[in-house]
């Protein structure tokens, strides 16, 4: 068995639609549901070194993706200056409110 990247899920979220339906369904079992490649294997009809196999070339695109364009990375750093500049603007409760919107359009 191979370690799961804890980055996945989260790029699977962003870049998830870029992906073919059926890799999007194997990486949803595998790491939303957290199901065993064997159990993937079961729901889908595909062997599980099929499974394996689509999953890790799927990770790879993923990450592809994230190398390239750089959304995840660029979303962490926002949330950090938006949290950095939060507690700059404490007592400033018109400014505190657009951050809180800043930060909910971010996510």
């Amino acid at each position: 068995m191979f370690e799961k990247n804890l980055l996945l899920p989260y790029l699977l979220d962003i870049y998830g639609s870029l992906l073919s339906d059926r890799k999007r369904e194997l990486l949803d079992y595998y790491y939303g549901e957290d199901y065993s490649l064997s159990e993937i294997s079961e729901l889908t009809g595909i062997s599980r070194q099929g499974v394996r196999d689509s999953i890790k070339k799927s990770e790879a695109e993923l990450l592809g993706f994230e190398d390239k364009l750089r959304l995840f990375e660029k979303r962490k750093d926002a949330e950090s200056l938006i949290k950095e500049a939060k507690s700059l603007a404490e007592g400033n409760t018109a400014l505190t409110a657009v951050l809180d919107a800043l930060e909910e359009a971010a996510t």
